[in-house]
């Protein structure tokens, strides 16, 4: 018999956090996972979670706890996907560890994730970026904000995460402007700036003041102190922009079609798509592939 609970810590300590040196939002995601499994086992078997050995999570458990996210908390296919990879990275960390388990953990490696529908991330066209930036309100210092936010947005293709850490310090508006982030996978990385673009985020930037370490984009209520907009926020001021955008009701910009736009603006230039994969944050043109096949069904479509 093998007890759950040194194992489970190991993997945290030494696995995750000495070896791997993960970040603490993946930290926090394998947390939120092991909390709702050791909550869903003990409901299940009676026991509690200190009391709990590896053996009781056993595949029959596993894949009930996969149907109740997916049933009772209505988790969509890529929750559940994310919730499995955490759990199969502990059962692979407990097969070295615990080998006299090989059966059981080989049964639970075995579940397959589940496949879901991928929509295409389309682009904007010249006329709905144009639209789209002119749909914040300039008079306000709100709208001044997302007018700034939108351009770095559309130009560079980053992520919400990056966006929303940006500080002033990563803003260079000299000789070859351009704007440096660490983003996914730890990786620092420098996206230049039109013409255009720089002489909106020095116009904000002169409005915004602070210092070097201050968000570039804060809320209202933090115009002058450290705090940027959540994750969440951003997401808002893209969707309160889409309404501008002509002939496509419904339609909801994020990052990742700005992120296209880019991609396509540049493609239609000729660059390669080796730079354009690294221009718009992907290491691999494979991983670019689908921007390129979102912009040829538009097109023809």
């Amino acid at each position: 018999m093998t007890a759950l609970a040194p194992v489970l810590q190991a993997f945290f300590t030494d696995r995750l956090i000495a070896q791997r040196q993960v970040s603490g939002h993946t930290v926090a995601s394998y947390r939120d996972t092991f909390r709702l499994l050791l909550a869903f086992a003990q409901q299940r078997t009676g026991t509690t979670p200190c009391d709990l050995r590896l053996e009781d999570l056993d595949a029959g458990l596993v894949g009930a706890f996969l149907e109740h996210l997916r049933g009772d908390r209505h988790n969509g296919a890529r929750t559940r996907n994310a919730r499995l990879a955490a759990i199969r990275s502990l059962f692979r960390y407990a097969a070295l560890r615990h080998p006299e388990n090989a059966a059981l953990i080989q049964r639970v490696l075995a579940i397959p994730p589940a496949r879901f529908d991928k929509t295409v991330v389309s682009f904007l066209t010249c006329r709905e970026a144009e639209a789209l930036l002119a749909a914040p309100d300039l008079a306000r210092w709100v709208g001044r904000r997302d007018h700034a936010l939108l351009a770095v947005a559309i130009q560079t293709g980053l992520r919400v995460s990056e966006l929303t850490a940006l500080t002033r310090a990563d803003v260079h508006l000299g000789t070859g402007p351009h704007v440096r982030c660490t983003g996914k996978g730890r990786k620092e990385r420098c996206t230049p700036l039109t013409t255009q673009v720089a002489r909106a985020l020095r116009a904000w930037l002169d409005e915004r003041g602070g210092g070097q370490g201050d968000p570039l984009f804060p809320t209202v209520r933090r115009q002058n102190r450290a705090g940027g907009m959540s994750h969440t926020r951003q997401q808002d001021r893209f969707a309160s922009c889409a309404a501008a955008l002509c002939g496509r009701p419904g339609y909801v910009a994020g990052s990742s079609i700005c992120a296209g736009s880019r991609a396509t603006r540049a493609r239609s230039g000729h660059i390669t798509r080796r730079r354009i994969a690294l221009s718009v944050h992907h290491d691999q043109k494979g991983r670019f592939a689908w921007r390129q096949q979102a912009s040829a069904r538009r097109l023809l479509g």
